[in-house]
């Protein structure tokens, strides 16, 4: 199968921009993806490798590159202050779905910003690539996550026993799926 190049979008909403990761954000990454709070309930363990956030940006533009998916950086739209990112990943043109994935800085959580940034970038996803279905995983301890996907409009398929084992902790996950029928632009 050949691949095409995936520009990743650059999306608005009413408090959100989302873009492209720049080189600019590899110390927003590192701080993200260090925090002991926000990778709680992650499927790898926190970062103390800075070069980690170098390689994530290596990885941005691979997915664009190799038109696999999307990952984009969320700044606040009044200040510029960087959220976090979302992204879609794994897309089968084939069968027309995909992965939805997101993380946000604890400052920003309970803001609803996770919420519009994800639908944003569905409503792009679902105009751009023609899916038909997306799916999201979120560990079963993270009720805040399942939130956030229930109230885009995905519906919670069943459960991952014991699928990640981090630092020696085992833990659950749900997976959620969103169907073209069900989405509600």
């Amino acid at each position: 199968m050949v691949r095409m190049t995936l520009a990743t979008p650059i999306l608005h909403t009413t408090r959100l921009r989302l873009r492209p990761f720049t080189d600019a954000d590899a110390d927003h990454l590192f701080t993200l993806h260090s925090s002991t709070r926000v990778m709680r309930y992650w499927d790898s363990a926190p970062w103390s490798d800075r070069a980690r956030a170098e390689r994530f940006l290596t990885m941005c533009g691979k997915l664009a590159d190799e038109g696999t998916g999307a990952r984009v950086a969320i700044d606040r739209a009044s200040d510029g202050v960087f959220v976090g990112w979302c992204s879609l990943t794994g897309w089968d043109p084939g069968n027309r779905s995909a992965s939805l994935g997101y993380c946000l800085d604890e400052a920003m959580w309970g803001q609803g910003y996770a919420t519009e940034a994800a639908h944003a970038l569905l409503s792009w996803a679902f105009d751009t690539l023609d899916l038909n279905r997306v799916q999201a995983e979120a560990d079963t301890r993270n009720a805040a996550s399942g939130r956030v996907l229930e109230k885009i409009g995905f519906v919670r398929e069943g459960t991952l026993r014991e699928d990640c084992v981090v630092n020696g902790e085992v833990s659950d996950s749900w997976v959620f799926g969103l169907l073209r029928r069900e989405w509600r632009p």
